[in-house]
């Protein structure tokens, strides 16, 4: 299968899973997760950044 076509099947895919986003749960160490953030948030310690630069951010991380 070529990389267009398995995209496009992802693409499908999602589009389907996200008619009906009640289907799909979330496991549950999502929770715990934004719950911690929420925390971080509240105490101040956590940093936000534009799309751009957490892109970048990512970016330096992986090289």
């Amino acid at each position: 299968m070529s990389v267009t076509k398995k995209l496009e099947a992802l693409e499908e895919i999602w589009a389907n899973l996200a008619r009906n986003p009640e289907d799909v749960s979330s496991p549950s160490w999502h929770a715990d997760v934004l719950k911690a953030r929420e925390a971080r948030i509240a105490a101040g310690t956590s940093r936000f950044l534009e799309v751009a630069d957490a892109k970048q951010a990512v970016r330096d991380r992986l090289n």
